[in-house]
């Protein structure tokens, strides 16, 4: 029977498929575990899922021992694993992708109508009990039928948020080394094209990349700067549900206080959970606490996902999902 260590609650499903079959400790807190208490939980563990509150380097790596053989992600996103340093010490690595993809699309197009419909704005209006009356100019906000959605990003996420955008009736264009599945650009087309094009030509300007750290080749560290910004429609909106450091905020903040674009919705951060002050009181900015997966079918998914990655390795399988070449 092997050590499991779980370092943050996930779904009970998760946990009782790993119990079935192994000795579970799970961090069993509605606040995240500290550094120190994660790296003393760990020491022993044959397989520790992780989420991305914990970062796992050589340290996490070394404080678990010689016997870890898997560390199992429950998340799609794996910037929080040093992949390198898993294969250094042949300890696989696996993330859960696939079981979230329509859950964070919905959450990305929700987003997208709240800050270009105005939502947000207008909620905040009946909740403070502001006076207000309707009135055929009031609160106008943009259409979305006949603009144009740009996709960062032709996996599976910006598959499925270019299929919403043609159901209301949007272009879509798209930056991507990849060829985007045939299905989905098919007739309306979704047409290719580089970054620069797609910041010029956008209206909702849509991320759905994968973070890949600054100094790296292809990073998208802060890929949305102050030149990107500045490259984009005033008209515009740009929507982030990938990774909070694919945008930075204080170029954001500065293009929004200068009418460089029309607005943001956001459910990540760059120093994520704290935010930019100068995001807060803006009423052109939707912001949403990192919820793009958040529903109880899909994180149960990735739970059981998760799960099923380190039960595989645990008794020498292949996983499902691997991120690491081991």
């Amino acid at each position: 029977m092997a050590k499991v260590v779980i370092t943050n609650r996930i779904p009970r499903e998760g946990v009782e498929m790993l119990e079935a079959e192994h000795d579970v400790t799970m961090w069993d807190s509605e606040d995240c575990i500290s550094r120190e208490k994660c790296l003393h939980m760990i020491t022993g563990a044959d397989a520790i899922l992780t989420l991305l509150t914990e970062k796992v380097d050589d340290e996490f790596l070394d404080a678990a021992g010689d016997q870890l053989k898997v560390v199992a992600n429950v998340a799609v996103g794996f910037n929080n694993i040093d992949v390198a340093a898993c294969e250094k010490h042949g300890v696989v690595a696996t993330n859960t992708p696939k079981v979230l993809t329509e859950t964070t699309a919905d959450t990305a197009f929700g987003l997208m109508l709240m800050v270009t419909r105005r939502f947000g704005e207008g909620e905040r209006v009946i909740r403070s009990k502001t006076p207000w009356q309707w009135g055929m100019f009031y609160m106008l906000g943009m259409g979305l039928q006949g603009k144009t959605i740009g996709i960062v990003g032709a996996g599976q996420i910006g598959i499925a948020m270019a299929r919403r955008a043609k159901a209301f009736g949007m272009d879509v264009v798209y930056t991507d080394a990849r060829e985007m599945d045939p299905a989905v650009a098919k007739e309306p087309a979704a047409r290719r094209v580089d970054m620069d094009e797609l910041l010029a030509t956008a209206d909702v300007v849509s991320l759905h990349c994968p973070l890949i750290p600054e100094g790296q080749e292809g990073s998208t560290f802060h890929l949305i700067d102050a030149d990107a910004l500045e490259k984009m429609k005033k008209t515009a909106y740009v929507v982030n549900s990938a990774r909070g450091p694919i945008i930075d905020e204080a170029a954001l903040v500065e293009a929004l206080e200068n009418g460089e674009i029309a607005g943001a919705g956001l459910d990540v951060f760059e120093n994520e959970p704290a935010v930019h002050e100068g995001l807060l009181e803006r009423d052109d900015v939707v912001l949403l606490p990192h919820l793009g997966s958040a529903t109880v079918e899909t994180r149960t998914a990735m739970a059981e996902l998760a799960a099923r990655n380190a039960l595989a390795v645990l008794a020498g399988r292949s996983p499902e999902t691997p991120v690491t070449k081991i």
